[in-house]
């Protein structure tokens, strides 16, 4: 495998590789804190060469009235790329985000899945044949909106960048994809697939570089028709506020602070590691990390003391390691931030059960490493259940009864997902049907279907990705009535 990071200092724009006119952007490994690489971000000038040329792109003949079989074709063969080049996605990947090896592979095989399946789908989608209301022909057909663009964050980038370019392309769009500057250089590498496949150039653009900037420029600029975007709820509200000037539609993924609830009847050693699995894996870096954990209060006592158990028990450790279960932050300045809310739980009365610190060792000096941390005692009115933490950090709270858990679960801001651990089925749908979130978990959490639907209510967003209505997401209905009398209408009776 090529272990380099870089082969160019250029990013693609509009079907070229070019170096950036915009301020650079540097790469380091979260691990060690060494440097991965510095990359020449995009400029202004940069995006508006990158519609243009997506404009072209997209009103050509020769792609718009391509076939949708034809189209597939093109997203099949970038699924077969990206697998094909896992390892060295995988490997850049964890460079750039200190994601543990295990996870970035899955989330480059997930991409390369979200590729397959907007494929087929697109291969399989119809138009519709609606109900006659007289003597005509009536249909609802779905075509291109022309240039979108789609802003990722850097915890996964490309598996996200995968769920937006994906239905794009599908649905017979140019797009421009804008990671994060914390994760620039997996774009990097789905950009070389992407032109190894053959997609016609200027259909696809990366444009790493400042949200001011770049982001910006995407959202304000009167030729983009859509924006996709993942990441804080207030980008997501700035993004929504000038998407509004332009009534230009946006699919907006935002934060979460989501309930995990454990029944006194729940398989305690499944919860268990459902718990953990859904708040500490990825290092907690994740929209819909369960960092509110709800426990029967009959149990509370029996579970926490094992969970708190089982956590200490977590392999902290480099990202490359194969037993690596919690890998090192993004960023010490973000290190920094998920401390700061540590300290304010803890002057807001909070006892910490295990972590709340960084892990001490030769191992971990240069790293962004932070312990897997549990704190009791703090009610769900408390600043710590309340704010997005992003890192290994879990709230325990206990609940009485059914209607006191459903209360405090949907008395917060956030609604992106949750989950239920219990044996009694009727009560997890119950409950499940009660919680105000867009995804609830039923004893598990984190798994995911690129076939099911995604997305949140309230502070955590609106609109939804993945499914089959993925693709439509990003196109334009549009209605056609044919008569069929062949007569003139009667209105004009006497006046022909």
């Amino acid at each position: 495998m090529d272990q380099t990071i870089t082969t160019q200092d250029k990013i693609y724009i509009g079907g070229e590789w070019r170096r950036g006119r915009g301020a650079d952007i540097a790469s380091h490994f979260p691990a060690d804190g060494s440097l991965n690489a510095v990359l020449p971000g995009a400029s202004q000038e940069d995006v508006d060469l990158a519609i243009e040329r997506g404009q072209d792109a997209a009103h050509d003949p020769k792609w718009r009235k391509l076939l949708p079989h034809e189209r597939a074709t093109i997203l099949y063969r970038i699924s077969d790329g990206i697998a094909r080049h896992a390892d060295r996605i995988s490997h850049v990947q964890t460079r750039d985000t200190g994601k543990t090896l295990t996870e970035t592979r899955a989330l480059a095989m997930s991409a390369s899945g979200t590729f397959r399946y907007m494929a087929a789908a697109l291969e399989t989608m119809e138009d519709t044949l609606t109900p006659s209301r007289g003597n005509y022909l009536t249909m609802s057909v779905y075509e291109p909106l022309g240039v979108t663009a789609g802003i990722t964050p850097w915890n996964s980038p490309i598996a996200s960048d995968a769920q937006k370019v994906a239905p794009a392309l599908a649905a017979g769009n140019a797009v421009l994809l804008k990671p994060s500057s914390w994760s620039p250089l997996v774009c990097l590498e789905l950009a070389r697939v992407v032109e190894e496949a053959g997609l016609p150039a200027g259909l696809f653009s990366t444009l790493p570089g400042a949200g001011a900037i770049v982001g910006d420029r995407l959202v304000t600029h009167p030729a983009i028709r859509k924006v996709s975007f993942t990441g804080g709820t207030e980008t997501g509200r700035d993004i929504a506020r000038k998407a509004a000037d332009k009534l230009m539609p946006v699919s907006l993924e935002l934060g979460g602070k989501s309930p995990t609830i454990v029944f006194a009847d729940a398989d305690l050693d499944v919860a268990c590691a459902g718990v953990m699995f859904g708040v500490f894996s990825s290092t907690g870096q994740s929209c819909i990390a369960g960092s509110r954990l709800f426990v029967e209060r009959s149990i509370y006592d029996t579970f926490v003391a094992k969970l708190v158990a089982a956590t200490e028990r977590l392999r902290v450790g480099h990202p490359f390691e194969a037993a690596t279960q919690v890998a090192p932050l993004i960023r010490p300045k973000h290190r920094a931030e998920v401390e700061a809310h540590v300290e304010r739980a803890r002057a807001d009365g909070g006892k910490i059960l295990t972590g709340g610190e960084r892990p001490a060792g030769a191992a971990y000096a240069d790293g962004t490493y932070y312990r897997p941390t549990i704190i009791e005692g703090l009610d769900n009115a408390s600043r710590l259940c309340r704010d997005e933490v992003f890192g290994p950090v879990l709230a325990v709270l206990p609940f009485d009864n059914e209607d006191d858990l459903i209360c405090q679960s949907n008395d917060n801001s956030y609604g992106l997902a949750s989950g239920i651990y219990t044996s009694d089925f009727p009560k997890a749908w119950r409950v499940a049907r009660a919680l105000d979130t867009g995804t609830v978990w039923i004893n598990t959490y984190k798994q995911f279907s690129i076939a099911t639907p995604f997305g949140g209510t309230k502070d955590s967003g609106l609109g939804r990705e993945k499914g089959r209505d993925g693709i439509r997401a990003w196109m334009a209905q549009k209605s056609l009535y044919c008569d069929l009398s062949q007569a003139p209408h009667p209105w004009a009776k006497g006046a022909l």
